[in-house]
């Protein structure tokens, strides 16, 4: 029978058997619930599609019926479509086409070793080293997660097929589950019909913590210890910004930071309870016949459990005491009855610390008999690796807001204090001098009746929120603040004011340095940012207190911004200006005596620091990790990289391998060969960047081009995040964020913000034979080299052309996309030329087959998506238009993948 994704003669898109399974499967679903007319016409537009993909005589997708569907049908079509990518992409994670060979910490460990790099050395790294992947909420997931729980259901049940079952443990036909849980996927609706709110958000976040993260990461620990052959400290850990990030969005406040925080405490401890249960089931072991030490005993003594059946079961005593202490603890900190209770009165758990210390006593006690084998590993060792790594927050919560709001705060809290009456005219000497003096005493600027503005009211509260969460959760719940478009040192001293206001910093006595619970980190952003980063940091390290602060703490922390570099400058000036940046504060941070650990702020798509995390990581400059990097991962980013626990793994496993490669490899290009192509890239950014900034910001009418060509307008309307499109009510490009930016391109099949200007500084360049050897040797240009690939492969000016009647000024439009083509055009054969390729993707196979997998299924999406726009810019109100546009993003961004 024909299926939507059988053609024998294309092996090379049809290899995959979960894809040729799944898709069968995903027809059969069509035809049985959405009758044969509907399946009939999706096979045959896939059909005609698949043939133009590959370039038959004859094929084109104006002759495959499109025209002809009904609004209905539209629907259903696209609905079907994007079911089918979504099944694609879990294939492909199943059979690891994502995933890179040697990017895992044995790979790493045994490379390092061939190099001379002994496993002391990766232990010594790791024993002060710091791996944060940072979840975030921008608003790049189109998919409800309703149906990324169906898609994970199917990947559960994909791996009992592979283990040779045929049957659920419930006795259903492994078969006719997974096409029930297609069914569902098929009839589960796609698009949210509300806004999301933050607590939404922090909701969606939540079950990955609770799902994935908190049984993965001591599952990874375990696997590490036996790699390493020691046990390294918890380096790996989580973070978010979920209820803590406020910049542009007015929705998070003090009352979502506490309930980010307390979701998350609830989580770990509900976690903590069951693996405590686990073990009191398990630990059955009879003083009658074996040793138990005497702290064990009294451990068991002290916990109230008098069960005359278990009198000689000092282990399960002993954990029925730690079981209450933790019930105590839930009560406490999460303000309700834990889900089972103890039937025993225990003392909450001051901190983490303090519940681990049980624990151990716990293993201790097993490791003192026989060989040691019962305290090691096992669900006592996992559970104490995530009481280390969790802790009682779960996650670390960053603090984030714009150094605008900053700036207004602290000029009206000087002003009601009667310190300065216009800060905001005072140049940046007069403010360093004058937030100096402030940060010299412990006097808070607000009075408990000062009447202040809402912005100041919400920022007061919410580090006072934040305040509160170090005393009850610890504070290691919150230990980054940061501050985006950060341009001044005075704009990292106003958050340590504002910090002040709660206690959160602490001016020195008698000579001690002041004391600073949480960091103020700068977001270096744009291209000009980025230059100035190396003096920003100079300057801020040369003031005494924060050299007080910085040598006690041990590190600092700079951010530095793939998406507004990228949207000011272009790709490659925006990857180039972020090396650079990354190369020049390494020196900075070893004058000031501290380490640098660098947060990279990347979103999905190539346009805004997206591709492949492992070769990202290890192009970094030489001593710009040191084992510490903390990265954020947003978006469809998140459900891709850590949907399943499996993936999770492979994901965390690159990571962290990366990490250590790009601390520990000795540098693979000599220091003259590092002079040379540096120079070169000198060259290239210039070129390339004034051919972006003309076309972007240079050329007549291109912000109105943009706005028609692209669904901007339709994206700024789609329930995916709580937050705003643009930072304020411009139409300015300046002022768009660079989320909206990228996604809008993409969604056209332009992408531009991945490719636009490297094809004339490459066709401007002189020595090709240069760029030839860059490419070959140099990680930083292979790596963006191979992002610049992928996009051009996923991107189709064919297609994107289809959007040009969209655009009102026809002249003007054909004018400047002919601009964009021959660009792309000049990218496409520059990048060819340097890499020694006869097409894309050449030397990329499986990147290729994934891509060409996905092209038929795309482009029939564009074009529905085009003349649904047509309608809705027309004025058509037919609300089925609407809910078709927006149906046919969220298929063509689960098609693309890393579009946002």
């Amino acid at each position: 029978m024909a299926t939507l994704a059988s053609n024998p003669s294309a092996p090379a898109i049809t290899q995959n058997p979960d894809i040729r399974y799944l898709g069968r499967l995903l027809g059969d679903v069509i035809r049985a619930y959405g009758g044969e007319k509907l399946y009939k016409q999706t096979e045959y537009i896939r059909s005609a599609s698949v043939d133009r993909a590959r370039g038959l005589q004859g094929a084109d997708l104006t002759d495959t019926g499109l025209d002809a569907l009904s609004l209905d049908d539209t629907l259903n079509f696209t609905r079907g479509f994007m079911l089918f990518s979504m099944l694609a992409n879990l294939a492909e994670d199943r059979q690891g086409v994502a995933a890179e060979p040697g990017a895992d910490v044995a790979s790493a460990v045994q490379r390092l070793e061939g190099e001379g790099v002994g496993r002391e050395a990766v232990l010594e790294l790791l024993s002060h080293a710091l791996i944060v992947p940072v979840l975030t909420a921008h608003p790049t997931e189109v998919r409800r997660k309703s149906m990324i729980d169906h898609k994970n259901r199917i990947a559960d049940l994909m791996l009992m097929k592979d283990a040779g079952r045929t049957e659920t443990v419930e006795g259903e036909s492994l078969d006719e589950a997974i096409f029930r849980q297609i069914a569902l996927l098929w009839q589960t609706r796609p698009l949210r019909r509300e806004k999301l709110f933050v607590q939404d958000e922090i909701d969606n976040v939540l079950t990955y913590f609770r799902d994935i993260f908190l049984p993965v990461l001591p599952a990874l620990y375990a696997r590490w210890e036996r790699v390493l052959g020691a046990r390294p400290q918890s380096f790996l850990r989580v973070g978010n910004w979920i209820g803590g990030d406020r910049d542009g969005n007015p929705f998070v406040q003090a009352p979502q930071l506490k309930s980010a925080l307390g979701r998350g405490c609830e989580a770990a401890l509900a976690f903590y309870m069951d693996g405590v249960h686990g073990l009191g089931a398990e630990l059955s072991l009879s003083t009658e016949l074996a040793h138990v030490p005497q702290t064990v005993i009294d451990l068991a003594d002290a916990s109230g459990d008098m069960s005359a059946s278990r009198q000689d079961e000092p282990y399960r005593r002993a954990l029925s005491g730690i079981y209450a202490r933790l019930a105590a603890t839930y009560a406490a900190l999460v303000g309700k009855a834990p889900p089972r209770p103890s039937a025993l009165r225990g003392e909450a758990y001051a901190s983490p610390q303090d519940f681990r210390r049980d624990l151990v006593t716990v293993a201790q006690g097993l490791a003192s008999e026989g060989d040691g084998a019962l305290a090691t590993g096992g669900a006592l060792g996992r559970l104490i690796r995530a009481v280390e790594t969790f802790g009682f927050h779960l996650a670390t919560l960053d603090m984030r807001q714009n150094s605008a709001v900053h700036e207004r705060v602290v000029a009206e809290l000087l002003k009601e204090a009667g310190v300065e009456a216009d800060y905001l005219a005072l140049d940046e000497y007069a403010r360093i001098a004058l937030l100096r003096r402030e940060l010299a005493n412990n006097r808070p600027l607000a009075a408990p009746f000062s009447g202040f503005s809402e912005e100041t009211a919400s920022e007061l509260a919410i580090v006072h929120a934040a305040a509160w969460a170090h005393r009850t959760y610890g504070p290691a719940c919150i230990t980054h603040y940061i501050i985006s478009m950060a341009q001044s040192v005075s704009d990292l001293l106003e958050v340590n004011i504002l910090l002040k206001e709660a206690g959160l910093w602490r001016a020195g006595v008698d000579g001690a340095p002041p004391q600073a619970a949480i960091m103020a980190i700068p977001l270096f952003e744009t291209v000009s940012d980025l230059e100035a980063a190396p003096s920003i940091m100079t300057a801020y390290f040369g003031l005494p207190e924060i050299a007080g602060v910085v040598k006690a703490r041990g590190h600092q922390e700079v951010m530095i911004g793939y998406s507004d570099s990228n949207k000011d400058g272009g790709y490659l000036t925006s990857t180039w200006s972020l090396y650079k940046a990354s190369e020049a504060l390494e020196p900075v941070f070893a004058d000031a005596g501290a380490a640098m650990q660098l947060f990279h702020g990347r979103g999905g798509a190539v346009g805004r620091g997206g591709g492949s995390a492992f070769a990202a990581i290890q192009a970094q400059p030489r001593g710009s990790v040191q084992g510490r990097i903390r990265i954020t991962e947003q978006g469809e980013v998140i459900a891709a990289k850590f949907g399943t626990r499996d993936v999770a793994m492979a994901n965390l496993e690159a990571m962290t391998s990366a990490t250590l490669l790009a601390s520990l490899e000795p540098d693979g290009v000599s220091a003259r060969d590092n002079a040379r192509f540096a120079a070169a890239m000198d060259e290239l950014s210039n070129a390339a960047f004034n051919a972006y900034r003309d076309l972007v910001y240079g050329t007549e009418g291109f912000n109105i081009f943009f706005r028609q060509l692209t669904p901007i307008q339709e994206i700024s309307g789609l329930k995916i995040g709580s937050r705003p499109a643009s930072r304020t009510k411009s139409t300015r490009i300046e002022d768009l964020r660079a989320i909206p930016w990228v996604f809008s391109w993409a969604q056209a099949r332009v992408m531009l913000p991945g490719w636009y200007g490297v094809g004339q500084a490459i066709a401007g360049f002189e020595d090709k034979a240069l760029l030839a050897d860059m490419a070959q040797h140099w990680a930083f240009l292979k790596s963006a080299l191979a992002n610049l690939e992928m996009v051009l492969a996923k991107s189709d000016l064919g297609i994107a052309a289809r959007y040009l009647p969209l655009v009102e000024d026809q002249a003007q439009g054909e004018a400047i996309f002919a601009r964009i083509r021959d660009g792309w055009a000049q990218a496409h054969d520059g990048l060819l030329a340097i890499s020694g390729q006869s097409r894309l993707l050449e030397k990329s196979p499986a990147l290729e087959t994934s891509i060409r997998l996905r092209l038929p299924y795309i482009e029939p999406l564009n074009l529905l998506q085009v003349e649904l726009l047509k309608r809705h810019r027309a004025g058509e109100d037919d609300a089925r238009i609407k809910e078709g546009i927006e149906l046919s993003i969220n298929a063509i961004a689960t098609a693309l993948r890393n579009s946002g």
